[in-house]
């Protein structure tokens, strides 16, 4: 058994390279032998969000608090809430975060494949976002 107390991994200001806005990000669990799956907390201020960008083998959003939005490239804008459940597939370009005017909070989980959980890929624009 391995219990990782509440406050025993320092919270941390998600990355430039990855974010658009004010996001913070608590890990949860991470990868580690023989699994493959790792967690992480994430919390957007209003207007943040993801660069755009694909997970290997899918990703899973559980949406905590707030109101966000999520995106696959070529469909439309969805709204998020807690207690949704977000899937994107193994390759499916896409993005999520906060809405304009609301903070939103949601656990991340990924699988890795070959060491690697994600590729980034570019900004999401404003005009994008605001469709």
């Amino acid at each position: 058994m391995d219990i990782k107390r509440n406050g025993s991994r320092p919270s941390g200001k998600g990355p430039e390279a990855w974010f658009s806005g004010s996001v913070r990000v608590d890990p949860l669990f991470q990868v580690g032998d023989p699994t493959r799956i790792s967690g992480g907390q994430v919390t957007f201020e209003a207007g943040a969000r993801t660069m755009w960008h694909t997970h290997p083998l899918g990703q899973t959003l559980i949406v905590t608090t707030g109101l966000g939005w999520v995106q696959s490239e070529g469909s439309p804008v969805e709204e998020i809430r807690p207690g949704d459940v977000v899937w994107f597939p193994p390759g499916e370009k896409h993005w999520h975060g906060a809405t304009p005017t609301n903070a939103m909070t949601h656990i991340a989980i990924t699988e890795s494949l070959d060491g690697k959980n994600v590729e980034w890929m570019e900004k999401v624009s404003d005009e994008q976002y605001h469709k």
